[in-house]
């Protein structure tokens, strides 16, 4: 697979993935609105950890969901700081080839 199909591919899946992301977020904020059954904390920790956490952050700023409870802030913020961590070890490693 050449260097530009995959730099797509992975444009592509990095949509996809913050999209989702988001909408599960608008959702999860719909049913918290009508005191229905709330998206799990794990599955939006879930779509943040496989790349939606751009979407995560926007999302809970835009519905003013998941801001206050720290336990929840945290683990998100500890996600970002490993995406961080492998995307600067990944350019670190392509850097001395």
């Amino acid at each position: 697979m050449s260097h530009l199909a995959l730099a797509v591919l992975a444009g592509v899946y990095l949509l996809a993935i913050n999209l989702a992301t988001f909408a599960v977020w608008g959702d999860d904020k719909r049913r918290a609105v009508r005191r229905a059954r709330r998206v799990p904390e794990a599955t939006l920790l879930t779509l943040s950890a496989l790349g939606g956490w751009p979407a995560g952050l926007l999302a809970a700023r835009a519905y003013r969901n998941k801001t206050r409870k720290v336990s929840f802030v945290l683990r998100l913020c500890g996600i970002i700081v490993l995406h961080f961590a492998a995307i600067t070890a990944i350019c670190l490693w392509v850097g001395t080839r």
